[in-house]
Formats: C-alpha cells, sequence, structure tokens
C-alpha cells in the first residue's frame, strides 16, 4: 500500500544514518559534492525552487512545527520527516533554526553555453560575497555563472542562503578551469580598481557590450593574470568619496546593472 505524501516519516534517535548525513550537509561546505544533494533551510528557498519547478526530494520538519507547516508544505516533497524539536536544532547550523529544511538533488553539470550573458568569479572566497553576486546576476538577467577553481563552493548553505533563492535561475559551473572560458563568444570585461575606461563614461558613451560576460576577482588579490589578460576591456567604478575599493558583490551589483541598463537603452 502507497503511504500519502503527507504523512511522515517519525525519527527519534541522533544516530539515524539519514540524519548524520543531513548534519554534514548542513553544517559541512563542500559535503554535498560526495553526497549528490544539499541542504536548505527555511520557506524562502523551497518556494523559490517550487516557483521554477524544482522539487525537493525530503522535507524535514521540527515536531511542534509540522501541524502548521503541513497543509503549506507537506505535498512539497517526495519524502517528509518529523523530529524532535532537540534533534532539529541538532540539524540546523542557524542561530534561530526554521523549523524547516529540504534536501535537493544535486543538479547534473552542464555544458558552458557560448552567447549567454556570464559571470566569471575567480577565486572569490567569501560565501557571502558569492551569494550576493548570484542574486545580482539573477536579477539584471545574466543566466550563467562560471566558478573558477578556489571560488567559494556555489551550493553550500552560505552561498544559498545569501542567493535568495536566485540559484533556481542560473546555469551554475564551479571548480572550472581558464581554458573553458575559450568556449564563450561574447566580450569579456574585468573590473579594476585602478586601471582603464570608468564604467559612467562608457555608460554616456553607451560603450557597454550586451551580452557580455564580467569577470570579478578574489576579495584582496582581484582578477589573476591569465584572466587580465583573455579581456577585451578593463573597467573600473568612479569613487567620489575616496575609498580604495568596493567590496566585490557591490562592484558587482552596479557593473551588472549598467550592462542591463544600457542594453534597454
Amino acid at each position: 500500500m502507497t503511504m500519502p505524501l503527507s504523512t511522515p516519516v517519525v525519527i527519534s534517535s541522533r544516530d539515524n544514518p539519514l540524519l548524520k548525513e543531513l548534519k554534514r550537509l548542513a553544517h559541512g561546505s563542500t559535503d554535498y559534492r560526495k553526497q549528490g544533494r544539499f541542504w536548505t533551510e527555511g520557506d524562502h528557498l523551497v518556494c523559490a525552487a517550487l516557483l521554477r519547478g524544482v522539487r525537493p526530494d525530503i522535507g524535514i520538519f521540527s515536531e511542534s512545527f509540522w501541524p502548521l507547516a503541513q497543509d503549506l508544505y507537506g505535498q512539497a516533497a517526495a519524502k517528509n520527516i518529523v523530529v524532535s524539536d532537540s534533534l532539529y536544532d541538532t540539524l540546523s547550523a542557524l542561530e534561530s533554526p526554521a523549523r524547516m529544511g529540504f534536501v535537493f538533488g544535486l543538479p547534473a553539470s552542464m555544458s558552458v553555453r557560448a552567447d549567454v550573458a556570464t559571470v566569471i568569479l575567480d577565486r572569490v572566497q567569501d560565501a557571502g560575497n558569492v551569494g550576493a553576486i548570484l542574486r545580482s546576476a539573477s536579477a539584471f538577467g545574466f543566466k550563467q555563472v562560471i566558478a573558477l577553481k578556489g571560488t567559494a563552493a556555489l551550493w553550500s548553505p552560505k552561498v544559498l542562503r545569501a542567493g535568495m533563492g536566485s540559484h533556481w535561475g542560473l546555469q551554475l559551473l564551479e571548480s572550472a578551469d581558464l581554458q573553458v572560458l575559450d568556449q564563450l563568444t561574447l566580450p569579456l570585461l574585468v573590473t579594476s580598481s585602478h586601471r582603464g575606461d570608468f564604467l559612467h563614461q562608457l555608460l554616456q558613451r553607451r560603450g557597454l557590450p550586451m551580452p557580455c560576460a564580467w569577470a570579478l576577482g578574489h576579495e584582496g588579490q582581484g582578477i589573476c593574470a591569465e584572466l587580465e589578460a583573455r579581456a577585451m576591456q578593463h573597467v573600473r567604478i568612479a569613487q567620489p568619496g575616496g575609498e580604495e575599493s568596493l567590496n566585490v558583490a557591490t562592484a558587482a551589483a552596479i557593473c551588472l546593472h549598467a550592462s542591463a541598463t544600457a542594453s534597454l537603452g
């Protein structure tokens, strides 16, 4: 007899093998690569996934929250699990646990799309920065993100939280070598704090290509020399206030917005 999808499996032992695996997913940054699945927590990310037709494999709910959640989220996943509140707290990596989490299958690796507006991340290491850049990429029509080796893991819990659901609308390639960029047919623009044209002047001259590929570099070291050598154009952002440089996620938002609005011209 088939069990209704809304009927949960109750797990009470902290030694349960599945719960141990889920804890590693929730607390680790790269465990999803070994398991082929990843963890999200709270309703925002799962709602963003469902809006794009992506369904989680497993829903995990705290015992006290399940009666409130089952009508809205009981059919979201193929399988539901209910655990005690204290056991759920051991799963969550949040200071204030959201009382429900979901496990998704890791998307299959995809090939580079040669002519799609692209963001290239060159060893951007802070998970919050990476997630914020993904969010800006999605907002401004850059549908492909290529993360070169050394960049924070794209499907880690911290990047997922900072991305606020943007993952579901992007093609993501991670741990890529520079050579994959040979497949792009787009002009490559790189950000710089000390050389190249000022962004606002390029906008005035309508000198920003779109679609294009924007490369953003390491928080301290910037773009690597090999990537700079590939650039069609170096671009810097005027800073009348006099700061030495901008946070990479802030710079990304400015540059991607400029490209998006230039194309609306």
